[in-house]
């Protein structure tokens, strides 16, 4: 069988048409990185999806269920973009064990759905003497045809289909053109081909030989880049730049998540305080008012306030990513992992990290060199992931004033946030070259990347991505975040003696933070900060409705909103070293399990929290001590 990428020989068995019967279950989605896999996923089930890990790796499996029109469902496995089925990295390890049947809780696909970008067929036909070879129904689908059309190129769909013995269709996931061909071959009410045998190929020159001669007897003519493509690339690639584009594109993304998200935080706070004050006149007194208006209410509610910068951010990443921009600045960014000893390839999933370092070091999979994927593990925490944004964004707009600093487009607040951003990088990039110098020393891998095309994103891909993440914050809300507020709460109203609750601060809850308020004491904190820290462990958020469940409780402060009860109990200091606390400190149960789980055992996991530790403690008395 050929593996197209290391090729050692491959021959096709007959291509069959898929059967009609409901034996046909599943269906594997394959295709290279870049060529609009995803969108047709998205496509093909809609919001019908759920996503896993495949079982013994990290790497995630999309899974989606596809209604034919006879009423039958189908399940379509969306593997991990591939270039060839040589297993040497574990996204290739996966699809290659799914396709052939050896991955354990997986069943074997009966059919296939391989998808190329028709804009650079030459290079993604490659993987189709592979795919064809393992003797599955397959449908070759050439994407982005619109692309193709308005760029001048061309392609025999029939021509293409008789040279490889399977049915090819032009489609545009991207808008929905020529999916509905899809689904009848999946009904198995799509015409076959002739069957036709592939040529046995020996490496990976011939490989490429063969994909161009498939590609000229099909009459493909690759489209013309366009101008502007070109324009564009002269100036996001420039050497000086490009790098300055990024800059001026980083900070507006900062000023528009904090600035644009504001009015909407703050209606949302307006909502929850009415709803509250609201609930709190229906319910009678006593212990379950307690539990709903002063702990669940006030403690989960203060987290969800920061739902709309938390989706400003993901609609951001998601701009840059499907308009292309995103590859540019991962070749832009090699620059920089290389003083640091790492290559561009860990440019995406340290990206990813700003908005959870979970899938981000899910991501690392395609680093193939061991040490560099290691490295990027270790560091991609510091990373500004998306839960610490309403920290930042409670404590900023509660310690720092909202003054103008570079005319109305960057003032004092966008500036506090982009210095944290920043903070987190630095401390990435040194930790990086640390361990690149020391323990995770290796050569430098060349780094070869594929340049998209620049395409506008369209409005059902990052709806969908922002309906995604919603689920997700919406479920830590409903989940994590709401069993702390519970048992802070039970905490609060423990020892319970007289028939009444004691103070917050002579609760077992507070006893737990006065007993950690001596090594806190230098950093500015006080003992309801230390009970905040030790409940962040399972999730950074945690501590902004650990505090408004506290100051909910609290006799002295429970009127007043949260910002004011934080600048009754910090200093400016205080709040800059709490800052800078949680630019550093890895305050996440989730992402130490998937270290542990990525490395094998606990050495590294343990390590990294120590170390990220000692960092935040640091960090915090310095900055604490220097602002006063």
């Amino acid at each position: 069988m050929s593996q197209c990428g290391d090729c050692h020989g491959c021959s096709a068995a007959p291509v069959t048409e898929l059967p009609r019967p409901a034996a046909v279950r599943t269906v594997a989605l394959v295709g290279p990185p870049n060529s609009g896999k995803t969108t047709l996923f998205n496509r093909l089930t809609g919001l019908r999806q759920k996503v896993a890990n495949f079982p013994g790796v990290t790497v995630e499996q999309h899974t989606g269920i596809a209604e034919l029109a006879d009423g039958r469902a189908l399940e379509i496995i969306d593997l991990p973009g591939i270039y060839s089925l040589s297993p040497r990295s574990e996204d290739e390890q996966v699809a290659y064990d799914v396709l052939h049947g050896r991955r354990e809780g997986t069943s074997r696909p009966g059919a296939v759905l391989l998808v190329l970008d028709s804009t650079n067929l030459a290079r993604h036909l490659m993987l189709a003497a592979p795919i064809l070879a393992l003797g599955l129904p397959t449908l070759i689908i050439l994407n982005m045809a619109d692309d193709l059309e308005a760029r001048g190129g061309r392609i025999d769909v029939t021509a293409l289909a008789a040279q490889l013995g399977a049915p090819v269709v032009l489609v545009s996931a991207r808008v929905g053109a020529g999916v509905e061909q899809i689904f009848d071959f999946l009904a198995g009410a799509m015409p076959r081909p002739q069957p036709k045998e592939l040529p046995v190929l020996q490496d990976v020159p011939k490989c490429r030989e063969w994909a161009g001669a498939v590609g000229s007897r099909a009459a493909y003519r690759a489209p013309i880049p366009p101008k502007w493509t070109r324009r564009l690339d002269r100036v996001f690639l420039h050497p000086v730049g490009g790098p300055l584009v990024f800059l001026v594109v980083i900070v507006g993304v900062i000023r528009t998540i904090f600035m644009a998200s504001a009015p909407i935080t703050a209606v949302a706070q307006t909502a929850f305080d009415i709803s509250g004050n609201w609930l709190a006149s229906v319910l009678p007194g006593g212990l379950l008012r307690s539990l709903l208006v002063e702990g669940i209410w006030r403690g989960v509610g203060s987290v969800l306030v920061f739902l709309p910068q938390v989706l400003f951010l993901f609609l951001f990443i998601g701009i840059l990513e499907d308009s292309g921009y995103l590859a540019r600045a991962a070749l832009i960014a090699d620059r920089t992992m290389a003083r640091a000893g790492l290559q561009g390839k860990s440019f995406i999933p340290l990206l990813s990290a700003y908005g959870c370092a979970v899938p981000a070091i899910m991501s690392t999979r395609t680093i193939e060199n061991k040490r560099d994927r290691m490295a990027t593990i270790l560091i991609a925490p510091f990373m500004t992931c998306s839960a610490r944004l309403p920290v930042y964004a409670l404590l900023i707009a509660a310690f720092i004033p909202n003054h103008p600093l570079l005319g109305p487009f960057v003032n004092a607040q966008v500036a506090a946030l982009l210095g944290l951003y920043v903070l987190g990088f630095l401390a990435a990039v040194a930790t990086a070259k640390l361990l690149k110098s020391s323990v995770l020393k290796s050569a430098r891998a060349p780094f070869v990347l594929e340049m998209p095309a620049y395409r506008w994103p369209t409005v059902q891909s990052l709806g969908l991505r922002l309906l995604d993440r919603s689920k997700v914050f919406l479920r830590r809300a409903g989940t994590v975040i709401l069993l702390v507020t519970v048992v802070l709460w039970v905490m609060a109203h423990l020892p319970y003696s007289g028939g009444k609750p004691p103070e917050i601060g002579d609760s077992l809850a507070g006893t737990l933070g006065r007993t950690i308020e001596p090594l806190i004491k230098p950093l500015g904190f006080n003992w309801k900060i230390g009970i905040g820290l030790i409940t962040s462990l399972a999730a950074r958020e945690t501590i902004v409705s650990t505090l408004g469940a506290i100051y909910g409780m609290d006799p002295e402060s429970h009127a007043l909103d949260l910002q004011r009860a934080l600048r009754s109990d910090l200093s400016t200091g205080g709040a800059f070293a709490l800052l800078v606390f949680f630019a550093f400190a890895m305050q996440c149960i989730s992402t130490i399990a998937v270290v542990r789980r990525e490395t094998g055992g606990w050495k590294w996991p343990i390590l990294q929290f120590v170390y990220m530790g000692v960092l935040a403690y640091i960090g915090a008395f310095i900055a604490y001590h220097v602002i006063g």
